[in-house]
């Protein structure tokens, strides 16, 4: 599949597992929480330099101890390739810097 292809729920059940994302209508979400509001940031800013580098950007949301992360292929309106490839991405971050999932 390409990058333009939306994907259902059953197309990324397999690659989501263990990642703590998941697939909630047009997007994959998941919640990640850190010892404090500076490890946040620093997941934070681990993820804007890898989005950067794909030129795939999620939303989030920053609070002390916790990130959220929406991903979501706007251009095409739903889940795809790219947002799942993320999601992985986000999760090796969140592990590395010992970040725990929600």
């Amino acid at each position: 599949m390409d990058h333009h292809t939306p994907l259902s729920r059953e197309d990324v059940a397999a690659e989501l597992e263990g990642t703590g994302f998941r697939h909630d209508g047009e997007r994959l979400t998941a919640e990640f929480h850190t010892a404090d509001f500076a490890s946040a940031v620093r997941l934070l800013d681990a993820v804007a330099i890898e989005a950067d580098a794909a030129n795939h950007h999620p939303d989030v949301r920053l609070g002390w101890g916790r990130v959220e992360f929406d991903l979501s292929s706007h251009d095409v309106g739903a889940v795809t390739t790219r947002d799942v490839a993320l999601a992985k991405r986000i999760r090796a971050l969140a592990d590395g810097l010992g970040a725990a999932l929600a």
